[in-house]
């Protein structure tokens, strides 16, 4: 994603809010924080650089793969393919994955909620080592845990897809033909064979495992779920974890905006010290040491609050 600068003021404020564990009135709903990131150690041990074109990309989706093996048998895992054919560095196959749970039960309803994250890092970090630990990493294996979660609890209003990502990142510098790959591809394609207008939400995963996590206010998310965001935050006791304050952030939810299709960010893009708020963002840094085990339940549990919510919007 690509932000633009921010003050000390607004990391101090991150620092302060989310030190030690979460309230009284926290709680969980069936995912475990923990175990989300065990599973980012798996993934990130399994493709520590996933970069487009690689051997760790192709282990990065087998890894992604394998855990959706009963989604597979019924046809519920869907590899979308395609070629980016003018990147800086030339064409590249980039494929989004999509994890399909329908809706069950007397509560079904027509159209589907979309929760989404990139599995790729950096491509012009390729010959460093940047793992993603919180830029992709964490988020990826967040997508997988609640996948596990809607397998054993099959959605009762809304069908829920997760959608993992592919090209997010820019292959040379960040601009609007570099960058965003898999989503500018992907929201043209269900634009043009009708799943859009079924898309009541697109809510996505980004840089939110950290240990100081402190969730913004995107800009260019749509408003009425950004107030969903609060809500969810409050329900679940974690409104200490939510800012105020935020910036328009360019990310995989803009090729959707684009389109009429709401959408929410949810994002902390401050990642680093009190002197440098972007110190640990796309470098070798980025590692597993910055992530909590609570960062990541909050993160689980908006997650599932914010499904629950939007079914009733």
């Amino acid at each position: 994603m690509r932000f633009g600068a921010f003050g000390v003021a607004t990391w101090v404020l991150a620092a302060v809010s989310t030190t030690g564990v979460c309230g009284a009135q926290a709680r969980s709903n069936g995912i475990s924080g923990q175990a989300v990131l065990k599973l980012t150690q798996e993934y990130v041990d399994a493709a520590p650089k996933r970069y487009v074109g690689s051997e760790g990309h192709m282990a990065a989706e087998k890894f992604i793969k394998d855990h959706f093996k009963p989604e597979a048998a019924k046809g519920n895992f869907v590899v979308d393919e395609f070629v980016a054919r003018s990147t800086p560095a030339g064409p590249f196959t980039m494929r989004n994955l999509i994890v399909k749970f329908p809706s069950a039960g007397p509560a079904k309803k027509d159209g589907v909620i979309v929760l989404a994250s990139h599995y790729e890092t950096n491509f012009p970090l390729k010959d460093i080592n940047f793992v993603g630990a919180n830029d992709g990493a964490c988020t990826s294996a967040l997508l997988i845990a609640l996948g596990q979660y809607y397998r054993e609890h099959p959605p009762t209003g809304y069908s829920v897809w997760l959608v993992f990502t592919d090209g997010e990142e820019a292959i040379a510098n960040w601009s609007a033909s570099d960058s965003l790959y898999g989503t500018r591809h992907l929201a043209a394609k269900w634009s043009g064979d009708g799943t859009l207008p079924k898309i009541k939400a697109f809510i996505l995963a980004d840089m939110i495992g950290w240990k100081q996590m402190k969730i913004d206010r995107e800009n260019n998310s749509t408003p009425w779920l950004e107030d969903l965001l609060t809500k969810a935050a409050k329900d679940t006791g974690h409104s200490n974890y939510i800012s105020s304050q935020g910036q328009a952030i360019e990310d995989d939810h803009l090729p959707f905006k684009q389109r009429g299709v709401p959408v929410l960010d949810v994002i902390d893009y401050e990642y680093g010290t009190p002197s440098n708020p972007e110190a640990y963002h796309h470098t070798v840094q980025d590692t597993m040491d910055k992530l909590s085990a609570q960062s990541l339940q909050v993160s689980a549990d908006l997650f599932l609050d914010l499904v629950k919510l939007v079914n009733t919007h």
